[in-house]
């Protein structure tokens, strides 16, 4: 449908296919949110588990423990974000 022959008859029609698409894209915000919240888990615990192979070979420089509290942090407001996306529904 183009603007300049838009008829009225056609609005229901249009705003079924306009609601239809909202559902689909709040649908994919919750996948996507999840998946970035996977992924920096996993991020975290490969972190983790780098810094305990650097650590066995003395290559560790930093402090172990801080690093975990910013990634459970970085965690956590995506978790956040996740549940918030999740209310707006």
């Amino acid at each position: 449908m183009e603007p300049r022959n838009f008829e009225p008859r056609h609005t229901g029609e249009l705003f079924k296919h306009i609601d239809k698409q909202n559902e689909v894209f709040k649908e994919v915000k919750t996948s996507m949110l999840r998946a970035e919240l996977r992924l920096k888990v996993e991020e975290g615990v490969l972190m983790r588990k780098l810094y305990e192979v650097m650590s066995a070979h003395g290559l560790a420089k930093t402090n172990y423990n801080n690093s975990i509290t910013s990634y459970n942090t970085g965690a956590e407001s995506y978790d956040n974000e996740l549940s918030g996306a999740n209310r707006e529904q």
